[in-house]
């Protein structure tokens, strides 16, 4: 049976053991210290550059780019002479009543407002501009009018003889001879280019005729006719 000595040592020895164990055991890690919190701002978004660098955004096409290309129609000389079919755009200023799209009839009159019918065909724009403003003049004062020739759909001409497309041409702009000639397929076999006859009808109902010679003139030595509305060309 131990003694009270043996004993007293066996508990000093366990406190011993049992104080150098805490001692060597690893220290709990200190609670982190408590930040307070903070309101995070949110920033503004920047603004957009027109044309930020290294962006690969392509930039916007712009209208001229974008939209159909409008067919072009050759303008209508100044001195052009207004025929039957011809479409016309009358506009008297500050006044949409009487401004409007007109046919030119087979009778060569157009149809206005207050003016009822004017004759158009055989004059020029600004001839039927001064027309339709001294007629306007009984009805307001001072009209300011304009005339424009939209559409050309009286300038015809026909060649007939020995070509390979003979009949009536419709024409849009100044047109020579050599032209028309070419749109009539050219010549057949047996045409006489030389003793071609160009048949005009002056303002007073008469007919002229007007040699022309399509050797000479293919070489410079003769003048490209320029042909007027309602000529007929004649190749032998």
């Amino acid at each position: 049976m131990p003694t009270s000595t043996t004993l007293a040592l066996s508990l000093v020895l366990v406190a011993a053991t049992a104080a150098s164990a805490f001692a060597q055991a690893p220290s709990a890690p200190a609670a982190p210290k408590s930040v307070p919190a903070t309101k995070l701002s949110t920033p503004a978004p920047a603004a957009k550059s027109a044309a930020p660098q290294g962006s690969t955004s392509a930039p916007s096409a712009s209208p001229s780019a974008t939209a159909p290309a409008a067919k072009m129609t050759p303008p209508v000389p100044t001195d052009y002479v207004i025929g039957a079919e011809d479409m016309l755009q009358i506009t008297v200023w500050k006044n949409e009543t009487l401004s409007r799209a007109v046919p030119v009839r087979p009778d060569g009159k157009i149809s206005l407002p207050l003016l009822h019918d004017i004759h158009a065909a055989g004059l020029t724009a600004m001839q039927l501009r001064d027309k339709i403003a001294v007629a306007l003049a009984e009805f307001m004062p001072s009209p300011e009018v304009s005339v424009i020739v939209t559409d050309v759909r009286s300038y015809k001409v026909s060649v007939l003889g020995e070509v390979n497309k003979p009949g009536v041409i419709n024409l849009k702009a100044d047109t020579t001879i050599l032209e028309a000639l070419a749109m009539a397929g050219g010549f057949r076999d047996f045409a006489s280019p030389s003793k071609i006859v160009n048949f005009r009808k002056d303002s007073y109902g008469g007919t002229h005729k007007i040699s022309f010679n399509y050797n000479r003139a293919l070489k410079g030595q003769e003048d490209n006719l320029n042909l007027r509305s309602g000529d007929v060309i004649v190749v032998p």
